[in-house]
């Protein structure tokens, strides 16, 4: 007797592959997927590509989902293997009882009214009752095709939709358990949960109809309105539209689509007209964690895309905090903003396709947009309200699980801070203007103490030169200095671990520790902070873009689209730290403040 479809579904949505491959063979991130070295024949190219929920071997042909990697990695029968990972996922096994036949099999009973209702619900579109609904979706601006498409339908004044289905012989207690009838005969023409509506098939992951949102084309109340819950549908978990963005994110194209989460069912229509395949949307409450984590199970970086009013602005706060405990290295959010008194659909129709690419094209980060979302909470006019302001950016910070991103995070946030404080007295005066600076040295002299500045970070932070080491192969650097860098370039292509100290053991067994000692330590210029060997990393990198921005100004340009790619293709916090301190160091050097410390 087979387990049931709905728990097989659950169990693989809780297994992330990369996590479960990744324990038996090394993975390498290539966009929005993970490839690695087939873990069931001898390879030295990777030809293992992991999904989000399958895995193939263009080598071998193995393929599968997380039941079958544990079958054919470990040898184990399937209800092993799926005991096995039900453990991991903390979920209980159904007994394969009759009784758990009959409860699956009701589900396709409900599963089977909702399809027929869908299709009720679009043949009286077309018919002459349907006249005001397709007057409504036309003046929206939708074509037949996309009509079509989402499956839009018609409730009908009455209760003929569910008359229809009853003389198809479903009964009265089934119409009523899969969300289509009410209980009380008179709470509407007959009996019907949905009437004078326009209909909105909500699918599940797999496109199965499991319930209906309805739009009134009156003035009644509620405006829209979603199905009850039933054995087949939870709002917490669903996303509308999530079946046809599934579909557009597994799409090969030379462009992958992002993904987008907006507010209305009308925003994932006109945005999937426009082109935006990939848009979803709550079903008329606040974003739960259980959307989120089937949002992260589609793209590491999904894009929240609230309307541009202060609702939208508090469901995008509250979607940012609710996201923090779930936050990790390869899962973040991005924020985008819409002009003010605009939504998605709105925006798509009055300034086209390009108009709604510029908004994604300018969404921030996440660890960028909490300062703000926080700041307008708390104010930060009075003393009191930047003491809380702090307290709240430490706060958030120290709701991310993962140290090693929570410390990045509250680098940012408190950088952001201090840095609104530098321009500020207490109270809100601005600062008197600054002292005349002092004499500048010559530009040979400032060049090479810059090299100096750029060489000291990577001797204190080792890990850096992955992502800087390009940049800095490109500069003209004085002899000594040149050496002491392709020592460097050397020994990071074969290190184990990036350290400080394992690097200062290689620069004197090549020869090389004198020249490293007057790098760190000339008591005439002495290194900035960030240079030290105390600084954060993400502090550290942030200092080595803003001097080499000095240097290699007609490359700074370059840099910034470079690392724009690298975010959009992994969006993790070392590509997005990156990403940070490259475009503030060109903004800097765009509004010419350079810094005190600069030489």
């Amino acid at each position: 007797m087979a387990l049931p479809p709905a728990f097989l579904d659950e169990l693989r949505a809780r297994t992330p592959l990369p996590a479960l491959i990744g324990r038996r063979t090394r993975l390498e991130r290539t966009g929005r997927q993970w490839k690695a070295c087939c873990p069931f024949h001898g390879e030295k190219t990777a030809s293992f590509y992991i999904y989000e929920d399958h895995y193939h071997c263009f080598g071998c042909g193995a393929h599968g989902d997380a039941i079958s990697f544990v079958m054919q990695s470990e040898g184990a029968g399937f209800m092993e293997a799926v005991e096995r990972l039900a453990g991991e996922a903390g979920l209980e096994v159904p007994k394969l009882s009759p009784a758990v036949a009959e409860a699956e099999q009701h589900r396709h009973t409900l599963s089977g009214a909702l399809e027929a209702a869908a299709a009720a619900f679009q043949r009286r579109l077309l018919l002459p009752e349907g006249a005001a609904a397709r007057a409504y979706l036309a003046d929206r601006g939708l074509t037949e095709a996309t009509i079509r498409r989402f499956g839009l339908g018609w409730s009908g004044a009455g209760g003929a939709v569910i008359d229809e289905l009853a003389r198809a012989g479903l009964p009265p207690a089934l119409l009523t358990e899969a969300g289509l009838r009410r209980p009380e005969t008179d709470a509407g023409p007959g009996g019907a949960f949905f009437f004078n509506r326009v209909m909105f098939p909500i699918r599940d992951r797999r496109g199965a109809v499991i319930s209906f949102g309805g739009r009134v084309l009156g003035d009644a109340k509620p405006k829209y309105l979603n199905g009850p819950e039933t054995p087949v549908f939870a709002k917490r978990r669903g996303l509308y539209g999530l079946d046809l963005a599934r579909a557009a994110l597994r799409e090969r194209a030379p462009r992958p689509p992002e993904l987008v989460v907006v507010e209305g069912y009308m925003d994932v229509i006109g945005l999937a007209q426009a082109g935006f395949a990939a848009a979803v949307a709550p079903l008329g409450t606040a974003l739960t964690e259980d959307q989120l984590g089937e949002l992260w199970r589609l793209s590491p970086a999904p894009i929240l895309c609230f309307d541009g009013d202060a609702a939208g602005a508090r469901a995008a706060a509250r979607a940012a905090l609710l996201a923090l405990p779930l936050l990790a290295p390869d899962r973040t959010l991005r924020l985008a903003q819409l002009p003010s008194g605009e939504d998605p659909d709105s925006l798509v129709l009055t300034r086209g396709p390009s108009g709604f690419q510029a908004v994604l094209d300018a969404a921030r980060p996440l660890s960028e947009a909490l300062y703000d979302l926080i700041r307008e909470q708390v104010g930060e006019k009075t003393p009191e309200q930047r003491a809380s302001l702090r307290h709240r950016l430490e706060e958030a910070a120290g709701r991310i699980p993962d140290p090693a991103l929570a410390r990045e995070y509250r680098g940012v946030l408190l950088d952001r801070f201090h840095a609104a404080r530098a321009s500020r007295r207490p109270g809100g005066r601005p600062l008197p203007p600054r002292p005349p600076p002092r004499a500048a040295p010559s530009e040979a002299i400032a060049a090479t103490e810059r090299a100096r500045i750029l060489l000291a970070i990577l001797i204190h932070q080792p890990g850096l030169y992955a992502d800087v080491g390009p940049a800095l192969a490109g500069l003209d650097l004085p002899a000594p200095m040149a050496r002491l860098h392709h020592a460097l370039a050397e020994w990071t292509e074969t290190a184990v671990h990036l350290d400080s100290g394992a690097l200062m053991n290689h620069l004197t067994a090549t020869g090389l520790s004198s020249e490293a000692a007057r790098i760190l330590a000339t008591p005439a210029l002495p290194l900035p902070a960030f240079a030290s060997d105390t600084a954060m990393p993400g502090e550290a990198e942030a200092g080595w873009w803003h001097f080499f921005s000095f240097m290699h100004r007609d490359r700074l340009d370059a840099e910034v689209a470079a690392a724009q790619r690298d975010f959009a293709a992994c969006p993790d916090a070392a590509t997005q730290r990156r990403l940070i301190a490259l475009s503030a160091a060109r903004e800097a050097l765009r509004r010419g403040e350079e810094s005190e410390t600069a030489p």
